[in-house]
């Protein structure tokens, strides 16, 4: 069974995510179910909140070829670069709209991989966008929160339209 994304205002969303506190055998399932989801969309990342899943676990996979997914419990962000990049994003969980997301270029990441250790990553460009995006999503933050108050605003109203209409 693969589960669905989530359709905003759901609470979870808005809530950030509970910490996982050991790696097991079902959040590995719970990981690759969410890679399924990531794939189908198809994205580039999936946080579990996203399936309605309240754990702090993300998957991200900005390869070219499919198949590198990186799995993550209890991502946090070590150091970000002043460099920003801007980048075009979106979520599964508000269909039909999208905006354009400065943030930093470059970040280090900390998180309990899929074998329960903790790793320090570096991630660059678009797997930087992901992974950030990911993290904001464990914090109970959607990207168009990094948006002005009337731009979020005129999208959250674009999408509810696009939603009515089918």
């Amino acid at each position: 069974m693969t589960r669905a994304c989530i359709p905003w205002p759901h609470p979870v969303l808005r809530s950030p995510a509970a910490d996982v506190p050991a790696v097991t055998d079902e959040i590995r399932a719970l990981w690759e179910e969410m890679i399924e989801v990531m794939d189908a969309m198809p994205g580039y990342g999936l946080a579990a909140v996203q399936i309605g899943v309240p754990l702090r676990l993300a998957v991200v996979d900005c390869s070219d070829q499919r198949g590198q997914a990186i799995r993550m419990a209890n991502p946090e962000i070590l150091h970000a670069s002043g460099v920003l990049r801007e980048h075009e994003e979106a979520s599964p969980n508000l269909p039909g709209v999208s905006a354009v997301i400065k943030r930093p270029r470059a970040v280090t990441v900390r998180y309990l991989n899929e074998h329960g250790q903790m790793e320090e990553r570096d991630f660059v460009n678009l797997w930087a966008t992901s992974v950030q995006h990911q993290i904001d999503h464990l914090a109970g933050r959607m990207y168009f929160d990094r948006l002005s108050p009337l731009k979020r605003k005129m999208l959250i109203a674009k999408a509810e339209k696009a939603r009515k209409r089918g």
